[in-house]
């Protein structure tokens, strides 16, 4: 059985992404160790609030030397929601930055939309490439966020990481939804609370850390 670690840090929705791949057939352990969050097959770094709190919260339990470590040796790590956000440069919030892990460059800022938060169901737009959605390409995903990156083609900061797949939504403009890039994987979106599509998606995943 795929063992997978979701990293306690304090974030929110921790348990939900532990039953949610319990579902789909992961071995799951909830845990800040570090040496058990590095033996894992796949870490998930899951993520609610704000940007700087979760990197507070991440860097307490030296949670940026271990996606670090995972990623230097081709070990899968899955961001979700600000888990994502914190894996690029660093964050815009009320006019403050903050620095990130820097796996990919680029700031994430505000939406520029009518409505904020995006919050509720919505389209995505994958590459065809895609592996991570390729059972759920008409599928909707839920989001709950104000902030995102932006309008911007990803390109890999670090020589282990292979070109990146962007999967796009739109909320008053186009944003990030998705990256599949090597071992890295991210979404913008919830899985863990995207009904059968997320199932499918963290179905998808779990079997490529296996593989």
């Amino acid at each position: 059985m795929t063992s997978v670690v979701v990293l306690d840090y304090g974030s929110g929705n921790i348990r939900s992404a532990q039953r949610a791949l319990e579902r789909v057939g992961a071995e799951v352990t909830v845990t800040a160790d570090f040496d058990t969050a590095m033996a894992a097959d796949g870490l998930v770094v899951p993520g609610v609030g704000a940007f700087a709190a979760c990197m507070d919260g991440i860097r307490r339990v030296r949670g940026d030397v271990l996606v670090g470590r995972r990623l230097a040796g081709g070990r899968p790590v899955l961001g979700i929601c600000v888990g994502m956000q914190v894996l690029f440069e660093r964050g815009a919030e009320h006019g403050v930055l903050t620095e990130g892990l820097g796996e990919w460059p680029g700031t994430v800022d505000q939406l520029q939309a009518p409505v904020l938060p995006h919050m509720g169901w919505n389209t995505v737009r994958a590459p065809e490439e895609s592996v991570l959605f390729e059972d759920v390409r008409n599928e909707r995903f839920y989001f709950v966020h104000s902030y995102a990156m932006r309008g911007w083609h990803l390109n890999p900061t670090n020589p282990h990481m292979a070109s990146p797949l962007v999967t796009w939504s739109n909320h008053g403009e186009d944003f990030v939804a998705a990256v599949e890039n090597g071992p890295l994987t991210a979404t913008q979106f919830h899985p863990e609370k995207s009904g059968d599509a997320g199932a499918a998606l963290l179905r998808s995943w779990v079997q490529s850390v296996s593989a």
